[in-house]
């Protein structure tokens, strides 16, 4: 009975309680406070004419001076469905113009194997497009559209980016066509592609960078193209994680007219095979330096045959190795120190085919400094 009693007093307590503090003076009753004026009156901010400060109006003049000249691409290729029938299938990308007669850069890897192109400008005016050039090593393609009055894009120059100068992509991430997105060059770096191609002294940077961008135009803040967006390091769902990849637009300029007079690049070539050198392999083969590349052959008729260089004359064994050595030593191209295979590359990749370097080499103790017209890769081989 006491149990009971106690018990018929808690619930009395908690009605009150709740009656007090919740249903008397619950939602259901106005308080009585509260009026209704005839008309609201809020507090509003000055016409907008005047609410952009000097980095906005930086933003909106590099969007409106280039939105005209980043272009959509939609390419169709066909592929197999489960039972082997032929399937046609799209894929989304970004370019933009570089002249007058409506060529257009941007990704080898939008525009591969595709059997149908179309250009949709930023006016919403589509055009059918024609592969003119691809270069599948720097993953590079110029495509041609059509159409009148095109506004070309200023190319300026990647030699001299420094990490955490303003820089912003524009293109159509997920389809969103005329995106403009804010960052900063994050890094300078060499980058490998999914299919192993090397892009090399790639721009990393945080503008937001997603599918749809590949082959648009990264910007420095005068709104002049510095590099192509081509590619991002995503946690595997394909979407930004503040880890984007450009390729210096230097690149792009230096194939730019093989790809629109030849639809293919001349790879240039020293036309050499060389052996790298340390301090420990110089000191052993009395070199005068103690790095560079060792010319173990010039090509016959190769471009370092032409101009005089010489290849080893003498062999011998770097362990059960056999290599010809008394060739020269090449330690400088064009001023820029040589030590590795992989400075070689990134000089030529400088260069096109016909181009003359000056090329420093020691010949015993002599140093001498050698023009030599680069030829093309696949006629030295």
């Amino acid at each position: 009975m006491r149990f009971l009693r106690s018990l018929i007093f808690a619930i009395v307590l908690a009605a009150a309680f709740f009656y007090f503090t919740t249903y008397r003076h619950g939602s259901l009753h106005s308080a009585n406070w509260v009026n209704r004026p005839q008309q609201v009156e809020i507090t509003e901010a000055a016409g907008s004419s005047e609410g952009f400060d000097a980095e906005e109006q930086n933003n909106i003049s590099v969007y409106r001076k280039n939105i005209a000249s980043v272009v959509n691409i939609t390419s169709r290729v066909m592929t197999f469905d489960f039972f082997y029938g032929l399937v046609p299938q799209e894929g989304q990308g970004s370019g933009f113009v570089i002249d007058k007669e409506g060529h257009i850069l941007t990704n080898y890897h939008v525009v591969a194997e595709a059997r149908q192109l179309e250009v949709r400008l930023h006016n919403g005016k589509s055009y059918k497009a024609t592969i003119v050039g691809t270069d599948k090593a720097h993953d590079l393609a110029i495509v041609q559209i059509k159409a009148p009055n095109l506004l070309p894009m200023t190319l300026g120059d990647s030699t001299n980016l420094q990490v955490g100068q303003k820089v912003y992509a524009i293109g159509n991430p997920f389809g969103l066509a005329g995106t403009l997105t804010r960052g900063i060059v994050s890094s300078i770096r060499q980058v490998h592609e999914p299919d192993g191609l090397e892009i090399d002294e790639a721009i990393q940077t945080d503008a937001a960078i997603n599918p749809g961008n590949s082959g648009g135009p990264l910007l420095n803040y005068r709104g002049e193209v510095i590099g192509i967006n081509t590619m991002i390091a995503s946690n595997g769902v394909e979407q930004s994680a503040g880890i984007g990849f450009a390729i210096p637009v230097n690149t792009a300029k230096a194939v730019l007219n093989d790809l629109v007079t030849l639809g293919r690049v001349r790879r240039p070539a020293l036309g050499v095979r060389t052996m790298p050198i340390d301090p420990e392999l110089a000191e052993e083969l009395g070199l005068a330096a103690d790095y560079g590349l060792l010319i173990v052959q010039a090509i016959p008729g190769g471009s370092a045959d032409r101009a005089g260089l010489r290849g080893g004359t003498e062999r011998a064994y770097l362990g059960n190795f056999p290599i010809m050595i008394g060739g020269d030593l090449v330690v400088a191209i064009d001023g820029e120190k040589v030590d590795s295979q992989q400075i070689l590359d990134h000089v030529m990749n400088k260069h096109r085919a016909g181009d003359t370097v000056k090329v420093t080499i020691f010949r015993g103790k002599k140093r001498m400094e050698v023009p030599v017209v680069l030829g093309e890769a696949r006629e030295q081989v």
